[in-house]
């Protein structure tokens, strides 16, 4: 693991008391990473905003932070409780194999993002657990979430808004990784024009979006164009249990219910008598699938913690 520091701790600005409102800003179409509760709204917290802050720490149900990594496409929601301590977490301006490195104000321990792994401190080889969490557009995450909240816009400065290592004010409307995610090269290099990380497979893109399931040791990534490439819907045996795979307004898993499914119109799925919407997990006789806790991030970036051979193979 190559860990390097690219800018100073806090130079990106962790989001530590975040507010939130019904009303955003931004385009319909914008992405939002979505944390369900029990007992409070569904929260959005926009893609928009985390390229600048890239964690924001919260509490929905348990403390969690929602984290996110611009160079890897990893959008992962964590528990902040561990080892009998509630942590925060901050940016520590270091990358570990292009992956954000999350530093906790408690112990100063560093933690890769992709993975959840405390890589060095007090705390190192403890592992934060992922919290069920999707990704969606804002429009469909309004019309599915009536009652919802989305992030407010945090403000203030950040080395993302800067060409160099400086900290600038935030203008939301600007695309700081546009340029990157349109693209073929990948990793701090290919951010910052200067060539890219090499790629030595031609089965998948190395910016593929992925779903990467964990379960009772074993790691599944699920690359969503070999769903896509499927109809739509796979099923995948992780650990001791299977999952269904959804290409549906982005990818989103579930704990298999036993229900044979086949594609429809859009987002829709037919199983079992009934109409499934892929993104929501819901029927409309009722029942809801189960969302598996899981991280949505780039192929590069789940092979660089699992391997060459941890994807799905149809």
């Amino acid at each position: 693991m190559n860990v390097r520091q690219v800018v100073p701790r806090d130079a990106i600005p962790s989001v530590d008391d975040p507010a939130f409102g019904r009303g955003y800003d931004g385009d319909p179409d914008d992405r939002v990473i979505v944390v369900e509760s029990d007992d409070g709204p569904t929260r959005a917290y926009p893609v928009r905003y985390l390229h600048y802050h890239e964690v924001v720490n919260d509490h929905v149900d348990d403390p969690i932070a929602v984290t996110w990594c611009p160079l890897c496409g990893s959008a992962v929601v964590y528990v902040r409780e561990v080892a009998g301590r509630t942590l925060t977490f901050g940016v520590s301006g270091k990358l570990a194999d292009d992956d954000l490195v999350l530093y906790d104000r408690e112990t100063e321990s560093e933690w890769k993002q992709s993975s959840g792994e405390c890589i060095a401190g007090e705390l190192a080889g403890e592992s934060l657990t992922v919290r069920a969490a999707a990704m969606l557009p804002w429009n469909r995450f309004r019309e599915r979430h009536d009652d919802g909240v989305v992030l407010r816009p945090p403000g203030g400065a950040s080395e993302a808004s800067g060409d160099g290592d400086s900290v600038e004010e935030i203008d939301y409307d600007e695309e700081p990784y546009r340029d990157y995610f349109e693209t073929d090269g990948f990793g701090l290099a290919a951010h910052r024009g200067d060539g890219s990380r090499e790629w030595n497979r031609d089965d998948l893109d190395p910016k593929a979006v992925v779903v990467g399931l964990e379960r009772d040791g074993d790691a599944l990534g699920v690359p969503l164009s070999r769903v896509e490439a499927a109809g739509g819907v796979v099923t995948a045996s992780v650990g001791d249990a299977d999952a269904v795979v959804f290409a549906a307004e982005g990818i989103h898993a579930f704990e298999h219910p036993g229900v044979a499914f086949e594609p429809e119109e859009g987002p829709y799925f037919r199983g079992d008598g009934a109409r499934w919407h892929g993104a929501a997990g819901e029927s409309d006789d009722g029942r809801t699938l189960d969302r598996l806790p899981a991280r949505r991030l780039f192929a590069f970036a789940w092979q660089d913690d699992h391997g060459p051979d941890a994807f799905y193979e149809p």
